[in-house]
């Protein structure tokens, strides 16, 4: 049976095994993922039922939401990478000084990051050149979700140190279960009190009837539920870093070489959602002047097309283990063997995912809005960018193995320079002959673009050579042989 203790032991791995282990490791990371994505179908969704103004206040704020996410996210990227080197090389009371820093830090950031959001909420959307029929709702959708980043900020921190430690199970099923909680928080806020016929029984179903507000309040307390648990199965439950209860002492007190490690990671990482989200600012300040169709239509297919793509970010989850694992155990041809298997497993994927997009466009968008105009647009859009799934992976995996060994200068410039010099300017013109569909050819153009990059850096093997050493020697207690 393969296993990632092989990694630590030294014990030697074939390209069938690496191919093995990385589906092991890949397809939790991907549940999770499919759990994150069918939660934001579910908002979109049942948001979708109220209306185009409804559904056109979630888009507006959509790529400000990202940018904040995105800056939580990144914040606890360079610990968890740093936990990961030291799990392969077995120093797990490294490992478990990291994490009691990194929630010290984390929550820190998720406070500070909170009240800047908090302080823009209301004027945000008249900034993004939002209606005046969308302008409260969204400020309302805005401000809940902000309120709830030092919390979300901890689930992104207990859920990427258990994928560092190499645990993808308990993420993934937690992140299943806070779908579900999404699901039935939604349901009891969004929609008023009524009625419901169901085989052949007549019920008051109870409802508080808050709409958009709702669906941010129900996320949120998901989000809430979820991130607790999480957190005390990392601290309390969790082999090798564990906290509490052991009897082990230390401070949770952001200091030292630790802390500049995880700012020399995460600062282009964080630099990197901020560009990108900023570019997503910008994409719908493109796509406002279009009208409140074009919009909602724009949201709902970003919805849909998430569900292409979230097979690659749960298999770069997965290289990030498993090369991060492999660069602190210091076998770095097993380092590059497994960013290889795991691009070429991600372009495999999302190629049958993007042929799938194209096919069932017009079914996935009539889930998520009943406007037919809506749908009508949505679904050319979707189908322009099912072309570029194959070279997406190849960015996406690529990106998560080199943040497993702690490369994330280059790998942020390159997307900088992807997005910003070849989509936006693309979009802007073509946006103004043909509409959103010009928008989205320029998506397709340029994520075909930066997948080339990736490969060629990939292929090159410079990114080993910019790697963050975190961890201290291993000892392999077996002659390493990974020919």
């Amino acid at each position: 049976m393969v296993g990632i203790s092989q990694i630590q032991t030294g014990q030697p791995l074939n390209r069938r095994q690496c191919l093995m282990l990385a589906a092991k490791l890949s397809w939790p990371a991907m549940m999770a993922q499919l759990s994150s994505i069918i939660m934001q179908y579910i908002d979109t969704a049942m948001v979708g039922q109220l209306g185009a103004n409804a559904s056109a206040s979630i888009g507006l704020m959509a790529s400000s939401l990202w940018l904040f996410w995105g800056v939580c996210s990144a914040a606890t990227v360079g610990f968890s990478v740093q936990v990961a080197h030291r799990v392969g090389a077995t120093d797990y009371k490294g490992a478990r000084m990291v994490l009691r820093q990194a929630i010290g830090a984390s929550v820190i950031v998720g406070v500070v990051v909170a009240l800047i959001g908090a302080s823009v909420a209301f004027p945000l959307p008249g900034w993004l050149g939002g209606g005046k029929e969308v302008v409260r709702e969204a400020s309302l959708y805005f401000l809940v979700f902000v309120c709830g980043l030092p919390v979300l900020i901890l689930n992104y921190l207990g859920c990427g140190i258990l994928r560092a430690s190499g645990n993808m199970k308990v993420p993934g099923g937690l992140n299943v279960m806070m779908c579900v909680l999404d699901v039935v928080f939604n349901f009891l806020l969004i929609f008023p009190t009524r009625e419901i016929a169901l085989w052949g029984l007549h019920f008051t179903m109870p409802g508080a009837g808050l709409g958009v507000l709702g669906a941010a309040l129900g996320t949120v307390s998901a989000e809430v539920v979820t991130s607790s648990l999480v957190m005390w199965y990392l601290c309390f439950r969790q082999d090798g870093m564990k906290i509490f209860g052991t009897g082990e002492h230390g401070s949770f007190r952001p200091s030292g070489p630790i802390i500049h490690n995880a700012v020399r990671i995460s600062s282009p990482v964080a630099l990197e959602h901020a560009v990108i989200s900023g570019a997503q600012i910008v994409i719908t300040l493109i796509v406002a002047p279009l009208g409140k169709i074009a919009i909602a239509a724009n949201a709902f297919a970003v919805t849909a097309e998430s569900l292409c793509y979230m097979p690659g970010f749960g298999i770069g989850d997965a290289a990030t283990t498993l090369v991060g694992q492999s660069y602190g155990a210091r076998r770095f041809d097993l380092v590059r063997r497994l960013g290889y298997v795991t691009v070429g497993m991600g372009m495999a994927v999302m190629t049958i995912m993007g042929a799938i997009l194209y096919v069932t466009a017009p079914y996935v968008m009539g889930m998520l809005s009943p406007v037919r105009e809506i749908c009508d647009l949505g679904t050319e859009v979707l189908r322009i960018e099912a072309w570029a799934e194959p070279m997406y992976a190849a960015s996406i995996v690529a990106y998560g193995a080199m943040v497993g060994v702690g490369d994330t200068v280059i790998p942020a410039a390159m997307n900088f320079v992807s997005i910003w010099i070849v989509r936006l300017p693309i979009a802007a013109i073509l946006a103004q002959s043909i509409g959103l569909k010009g928008v989205w050819l320029a998506m397709c153009i340029e994520l075909t673009f930066r997948g080339v990059i990736f490969l060629v850096r990939l292929l090159r093997g410079s990114w080993l050579r910019h790697g963050v050493k975190s961890a201290p020697e291993p000892v392999n207690p077996l002659p390493v042989n990974d020919n």
